[in-house]
């Protein structure tokens, strides 16, 4: 039985084989030699923002809704989406009161 073929190295921009080890040269981060890409942060601010909005939404849709005389059940959706948002809430304004960025 043969021994399975091992693939040829590429080579490298200066001719020699690539050593994947160390991974490719700027392959990730183009700009890595400028100065880098920003760390990422989190959007926290922005979250608990769409949140309220949402809450607000879905809670003046709903009982705007019951008033309407239409069916009930569209009414719930939008109470059960209010309640997941309010959840959702509390969790966001924690992460900010912990000091998380964002």
């Amino acid at each position: 039985m043969s021994e399975p073929r091992r693939p040829r190295p590429r080579d490298d921009h200066d001719g020699g084989p690539v050593d994947y080890s160390r991974g490719l040269p700027d392959h990730h981060d183009p700009t890595a030699g400028i100065g880098g890409a920003a760390p990422a942060r989190s959007a926290l601010t922005l979250r608990l923002v769409l949140a309220a909005f949402g809450l607000v939404f879905c809670l003046v849709a709903g009982l705007l809704w019951l008033a309407a005389d239409l069916p009930v059940w569209a009414a719930v959706v939008l109470f059960v989406l209010a309640a997941a948002v309010a959840v959702d809430l509390v969790v966001v304004a924690r992460r900010k009161a912990r000091g998380e960025p964002g």
